[in-house]
């Protein structure tokens, strides 16, 4: 057996970190004022994430999926309502809303920015549609404007998972200060992590002090419980890991930036394969954070799986997000005449051709340019 190509496995989503001597400062700050949660780091992260949405308010939660749940709740989203959710995406988009009792009712994209089309969005309103969440998939800006201007002719909030947004904007404004609320991740996969953390951003005040409460049981600032809620507090640890990662933002786009150009430069004249992000609007940026290669089997001769296969035997790992839809995922399957009313012939065809591939801090314009030319021997 030959030895792989790579020493030790390439991984997607390698953590970035950033300075070590400023988290372990920070850390110890921590442990000499004894305020583990919910602290004055925690209140400086939230003030730091808010400037770089370009939001008034940032509500900092111990994850994502909590941080949607919370936010559908102070949108004022009933167990019971149906949310219209893009069948490609992440199950997480699914399940924090279904979780709560909320029914995800799954929705075709466009196949070039793998968002919401929001011409399908329109066929799917009815009686018991109470909302509408997008996902800013691999970072690219959804059509906001599409979907703004229908959940206005409705009078239903719009909610985005910008679990892959943070960094990104549209027509020339941050990710975060879309909609009723959006929601960031800053789990130890994204570029901008906290260890495990999440954070919902708006400029609905009333939203904002609803799900301040909801994230601490439902207790307002009088120390009333005043709602239903929940325990989604940010620890000082995540905190101080999140406001290092800040820190580093800048270097950790660029790194983005120069991987995903290798990877253009390296692939571009490869038939059959297309690197994602595609071209986006002018105004519009992405944050990088994934590369993902959009594989056509017939004219590459290789079909994705094949693909992955050549590549771990090389150390290279990959992973075919989003696959399958989530509407062809256990509980969802089940019932279709619910969940997925309408075929989704795009989004399960997307699902089929795309594999993310090794970029962050843990990889170099040079890892990537080999693993560019083990893909073009494989494809040739």
């Amino acid at each position: 057996m030959s030895q792989p190509f790579f020493d030790a496995l390439l991984h997607v989503g390698r953590p970035n970190l950033g300075d070590h001597d400023l988290f372990i400062k920070k850390i110890e700050g921590v442990l000499e004022n004894r305020w583990l949660t919910a602290g004055p780091l925690g209140a400086e992260f939230e003030q730091r994430i808010a400037e770089v949405a370009g939001t008034r308010f940032a509500v900092a939660t111990c994850n994502a999926t909590v941080g949607l749940q919370i936010a559908a709740r102070a949108c004022g989203l009933r167990p019971g309502d149906e949310i219209i959710v893009p069948a490609f995406t992440w199950v997480a988009t699914a399940h924090a809303v279904d979780w709560i009792g909320l029914v995800p009712v799954f929705c075709d994209i466009d196949e070039e920015t793998g968002n919401l089309d929001p011409a399908q969005v329109a066929r799917l309103i009815g009686p018991r549609t109470k909302g509408i969440l997008g996902v800013h998939v691999f970072g690219v800006p959804c059509d906001i404007e599409g979907l703004t201007r229908i959940a206005d002719e409705h009078g239903i909030p719009l909610i985005f998972d910008a679990a892959h947004g943070i960094g990104s904007s549209y027509r020339g404004k941050p990710i975060g200060g879309f909609g009723s609320a959006e929601v960031f991740s800053f789990h130890a996969t994204k570029f901008l992590n906290s260890f495990e953390g999440g954070a919902i951003v708006t400029d609905d005040e009333e939203v904002a002090e609803r799900a301040r409460a909801m994230r601490n049981f439902g207790i307002g600032p009088d120390r009333e419980v005043g709602s239903g809620g929940t325990n989604g507090k940010l620890t000082e640890a995540a905190a101080a890991m999140g406001l290092v990662s800040l820190a580093s933002v800048d270097h950790f786009l660029a790194v983005n930036q120069a991987n995903f150009d290798a990877y253009v430069e390296g692939l571009a004249d490869v038939p059959g394969i297309r690197v994602r992000p595609l071209p986006l609007h002018p105004e519009d940026r992405c944050n990088l954070q994934y590369v993902v290669i959009d594989i056509d089997g017939e004219v590459a001769g290789i079909d994705r799986e094949t693909l992955a296969a050549t590549l771990l035997a090389e150390n290279v790992s990959s992973r075919p997000y989003f696959s399958p839809g989530c509407h062809q995922l256990t509980p969802y399957r089940e019932r279709p005449e619910v969940h997925a009313p309408h075929p989704l012939p795009r989004a399960e065809a997307l699902a089929q051709r795309v594999l993310a591939l090794p970029t962050g801090t843990a990889v170099t314009p040079s890892d990537v340019a080999s693993i560019c030319t083990i893909i073009r021997r494989t494809t040739t």
